[in-house]
């Protein structure tokens, strides 16, 4: 039989690329099962064994937890502080925590237990005063004027311009309605090219979805720059029904938050700097997961 190179090349190409498709397909099955898989994380050895070992004391209250306890922000007795990773942040955060939000399902302590030096958490009413600071704040809160992350920089400029030039009601003050190149003076809007950044410190609502109005109406944090996260989608396994996959649990929002704000604003290469503040969610994500499939066999 006379042997057709032509006709085996063509095959052979056919063949590899069927197999880079399923390959693909598989991969994104994966990814697809399993969302936190590619996370850059410290070894979660030390939360293995204790969940083999079950609940311990609090040092502090002496209350019966899992990992952490959720009341005094410490590790407890069977997982060592020191094999729990610290993450350093580009941004100091406030969390104002709903008081009626249960504390141990709620997900705003993994960051106090991560970042310690860079997190704060405030049980409603206690909303500290940001008036002064509006310049430097972000609230990170869906809503008809939120901004994108690459929109922080442009606003924030404006207020701090706005500070410079005297009181609002000042007749020298131009309009806010002034033309759009008036305003973007040395700032590209689109492009994110704003001349550096007056953010310092960023607020989430830590509360289910029905419970935030109450919060996020307080006049306290009316007048602050609201940005939206509108392209990341949760996992969380207490994901609350009929509400779309884009509403994050509260530290999820953190997290997505900071790698944007990474590469978007800061201009800067994500190697998972900010990985380790899913140390806790992302066990106990799989271990409910397997917990559900050994259910359902």
């Amino acid at each position: 039989m006379a042997f057709n190179a032509s006709v085996f090349l063509q095959e052979n190409e056919e063949s590899n690329s069927q197999r880079m498709e399923k390959k693909q397909l598989q991969n994104n099955l994966v990814a697809s099962e399993d969302p936190l898989q590619n996370l850059c994380l410290a070894s979660q050895e030390v939360l293995q064994k204790a969940q083999q070992s079950g609940r311990s004391r609090c040092l502090k209250c002496g209350g019966s937890r899992m990992f952490y306890c959720y009341t005094c922000y410490v590790p407890i007795e069977n997982v060592p502080v020191e094999q729990i990773p610290l993450v350093k942040l580009p941004l100091k955060i406030d969390i104002i925590k709903h008081p009626n939000e249960t504390d141990g399902k709620s997900t705003a302590v993994h960051a106090k237990l991560l970042a310690p030096e860079f997190v704060n958490i405030y049980t409603y009413p206690c909303i500290p005063e940001y008036e002064e600071k509006d310049h430097e704040v972000a609230l990170i809160f869906p809503g008809p004027q939120s901004v994108s992350i690459k929109e922080i920089s442009f606003h924030l400029q404006k207020r701090m311009k706005s500070k410079d030039r005297g009181p609002k009601d000042d007749p020298d003050i131009p309009s806010l309605k002034r033309k759009k190149t008036e305003e973007q003076e040395g700032c590209d809007l689109n492009e994110s090219k704003c001349i550096g950044t007056t953010l310092k410190k960023i607020i989430f609502i830590d509360s289910t979805w029905n419970q935030t109005n109450k919060i996020s109406t307080d006049e306290r944090l009316q007048g602050l720059l609201q940005v939206e996260l509108k392209t990341r989608k949760t996992c969380f396994w207490r994901h609350q029904k009929g509400k779309p996959d884009t509403f994050l649990s509260t530290i999820e929002a953190i997290y997505y938050f900071l790698v944007d704000y990474h590469t978007n604003i800061l201009k800067e290469k994500y190697i998972g700097q900010y990985d380790n503040l899913l140390f806790f969610y992302s066990f106990m994500y799989r271990m409910i997961k397997n917990a559900k499939c050994s259910a359902v066999k």
